[in-house]
């Protein structure tokens, strides 16, 4: 599991800010509670400065600290125990004064040795969210949200199942697949069917529960992503050529890449190189995609190379989606 480098450094900004929050409101509460009663803050004084002063004693005459420390550690026992009467009496509790870290496994540092900490997982996978709400609106697209009742109880001409018969399965399908991630049956999808039938909702479903789940999630439509091939390859601008490679190493490498409304690009040899090329690298790399297209499989063939098709047919699960426009639904409803 790896985050965009953008997402990581945001989510540590906001451990940073999280610390220095702590920090202030530490010592905004010391400061007040000095105040109130000054003997509070002698003690903290001599707590804080006793053990220093032993050893930078010792050392400079090369005795053992030993002795020196242990009055020093009966000495400390009894300014606690005054301490933590004068809280008592303000009606604080005895640990009012210690720097307590938000997250007790890394102490807010984000990391438990080389492991990232659950904290920080959960800083990244809400900027991942917000990554993603730029460009879908994933304010009510959820699965929670999804409701069966637009789609036809009616069979529907040349279909075992009626179109909602069909979305409960296809509903089901990829509910699994966002929640069970990396553990589902089917690693790729491919969602193919007429415009206004679900299909970008269900992915920006998918985009949510993953991401929320701490995957990194890269959405993008398909223009955008070829435009960002093209940039890298052929931009004569150095800063512009640098951005379309970071980009495009976020579609190879991220947990999961939902390409949306496949085969609305303008197709040339370059694309459909490129395509290949995303789709083959993802599979090499264990990496899972979901790809939406108006196009079916036999579309698919007829518009790409036969290797993607190939790669398409033998490594993802086609989900058909038909029946009535469920935009124009919503509309004459309105």
């Amino acid at each position: 599991m790896g985050y965009e480098g953008e997402v990581l450094h945001r989510a540590n900004a906001r451990l940073a800010l999280r610390r220095k929050e702590r920090e202030r409101a530490g010592q905004a509460l010391r400061s007040r509670l000095f105040t109130q009663c000054p003997e509070l803050g002698d003690i903290d004084r001599q707590l804080r400065g006793a053990i220093l002063d032993v050893i930078t004693s010792c050392l400079r005459s090369g005795s053992d600290p030993g002795p020196s420390l242990g009055v020093i550690q009966d000495k400390n026992m009894e300014l606690q125990a005054r301490q933590t009467q004068l809280l008592q009496e303000l009606g604080y509790p005895p640990d009012a004064l210690d720097d307590k870290s938000v997250c007790p496994h890394c102490n807010d540092t984000g990391w438990q040795g080389t492991r990232m900490c659950e904290c920080l997982k959960a800083l990244c996978a809400e900027e991942q969210v917000r990554e993603l709400s730029k460009l879908l609106d994933l304010g009510e697209q959820s699965f929670d949200a999804f409701s069966l009742d637009w789609y036809s109880p009616l069979p529907w001409p040349g279909e075992s199942l009626s179109p909602r018969e069909n979305m409960e399965f296809i509903y089901e399908v990829c509910l699994n697949y966002a929640q069970k991630f990396g553990k589902f049956y089917f690693k790729n999808l491919f969602l193919t069917g007429d415009p206004g039938l679900g299909k970008t909702f269900l992915s920006a479903c998918m985009a949510r529960t993953v991401a929320e789940n701490g995957f990194s999630v890269v959405y993008d439509t398909a223009t955008s992503l070829f435009s960002k091939f093209e940039e890298q390859k052929f931009s004569r601008n150095v800063y512009e050529g640098e951005q379309a490679r970071s980009e495009t190493r976020k579609y190879l490498g991220c947990d999961l890449l939902i390409l949306d409304d496949l085969g609305s690009e303008f197709t040339s040899p370059f694309v459909q190189s490129a395509l290949y090329t995303l789709i083959n690298t993802r599979l090499t790399r264990g990496k899972a995609t979901v790809i939406s297209s108006n196009l079916t499989m036999d579309g698919m063939r007829e518009r790409y190379n036969g290797q993607t098709a190939s790669r398409l047919e033998g490594e993802y699960r086609a989900l058909r989606f038909y029946g009535e426009d469920i935009r124009l639904k919503r509309k004459a409803a309105l």
